[in-house]
C-alpha cells in the first residue's frame, strides 16, 4: 500500500521517514518530494508498505500526530491525477 504523508517537516531525510514507519512493518520505498527547481523538500512524501494491514496500522497510528514538530496527515495515497500540459512561456 502507498501511504501519503503531508505537513513534513522541510529537514527530514528519506531515512527519518523510513525509519519512523518501520515499526509498523516492512518498508518497500520511503520518498519525499522535492522541488526540482529550488532542491528543497516540498514538505510531503509517500511510503511504500507491502503488507495493507501493517500500512493501515501505520495509518492509524501517525495520522495528525507530532512528527518532529509538525502535525502530519497520513493516509492512503490516492492514484495521482491527469493534469493537462502546461504550455511552454517564451
Amino acid at each position: 500500500m502507498n501511504i501519503y504523508i503531508g505537513n513534513l517537516p522541510y529537514s527530514i531525510s528519506e531515512d527519518e521517514l523510513r525509519e519512523a514507519f518501520a515499526e509498523f512493518g516492512q518498508i518497500d520505498r520511503a520518498n519525499i518530494i522535492i522541488d526540482k527547481f529550488t532542491g528543497r523538500s516540498k514538505g510531503f512524501g509517500f511510503v511504500e508498505m507491502p503488507n495493507a494491514s501493517e500500512a493501515e496500522k501505520a495509518i492509524e497510528a501517525m495520522n495528525e500526530t507530532d512528527f518532529k514538530g509538525r502535525t502530519v496527515k497520513v493516509n492512503e495515497a490516492r492514484p495521482r491525477e491527469e493534469r493537462p500540459a502546461r504550455k511552454e512561456r517564451y
